[in-house]
């Protein structure tokens, strides 16, 4: 009988010790694919409406421009609350890298800091000359093609204004839509020449964005500060709920932006 009993609880205890494998194993593969490949980031702003929007979360692919020091920069935390947090990495330059290409959407760190994330769209390349003028984008003194479509109603702010929508073409055919709501003090602008190793960031939501137009708040981009391209759409909730209120799911989860790509 206690033969029984001892193998009985020998199964038991391998079992336990296999499970605990398998969520470490779990956790490991977790914690490689978040650093080296692909990293989740949420829209904290309206900058980028409306192809984005709050409460989007996004993967963010780290191999589109190889690594560079800010690549691992990164926060092991609850609930807000930083546990552990690792420094930039001593690279130097990038790894792999490649360059963005323009209208890509991108997460970079905020030259200020060096730690805060922002996401906007490539618009300017090394050596570019960039600025608006009465609200339309010009790339080295040629104003870039745009139309008018129908007005945007935010449907997360039904009782905001009417923006005016317009689809905006870069000159290497890039195609996305921009809001213009008011005219903003960023609609008429010196021109920018954009530094080598530099980019041009600007918000699709063009009266509702810090960006690259505001050289003490963003200013050109270095090259090392970009994180990843941002490239498909895992999740997606409404303004009255939160990622972890799962009983708010059924009424609040945005299903039609899930799996979307990030044009």
């Amino acid at each position: 009988m206690s033969s029984d009993v001892e193998r009985s609880r020998k199964k038991t205890e391998d079992s336990g010790w296999e499970t605990v494998k398998v969520i470490i194993q779990a956790l490991l593969i977790a914690f490689v694919v978040r650093t080296f490949f692909f990293q989740p980031f949420n829209i904290p702003s309206e900058s980028m409406v409306p192809t984005l929007r709050v409460g989007d979360y996004l993967f963010v692919n780290k191999l589109s421009y190889g690594y560079s020091k800010y690549s691992f920069n990164f926060a092991v935390g609850l609930f807000g609350n930083n546990l552990f947090k690792f420094g930039p990495v001593p690279i130097e330059g990038r790894v792999f890298g490649d360059t963005p290409d323009r209208g890509d959407v991108v997460v970079f760190k905020l030259p200020l800091d060096n730690e805060t994330d922002y996401i906007k769209r490539v618009i300017g390349l090394p050596g570019d000359k960039v600025q608006m003028i009465n609200g339309v984008l010009h790339i080295n003194g040629e104003a870039v093609k745009r139309r008018q479509i129908e007005d945007f109603v935010n449907p997360d702010r039904p009782n905001a204004p009417r923006a005016k929508q317009y689809i905006e073409t870069l000159p290497n055919g890039v195609s996305y839509s921009t809001l213009d709501i008011y005219e903003g003090q960023a609609d008429n602008t010196q021109v920018y020449t954009v530094p080598a190793d530099h980019y041009f960031m600007v918000g699709d939501n063009r009266d509702n964005s810090t960006d690259s137009r505001f050289l003490k708040e963003v200013g050109y981009v270095p090259y090392e500060n970009l994180v990843g391209k941002s490239t498909v759409l895992f999740f997606s909730h409404g303004p009255n709920g939160a990622f972890w209120e799962v009983w708010k799911w059924p009424t609040n989860i945005r299903w039609g932006r899930i799996f979307n790509s990030v044009e």
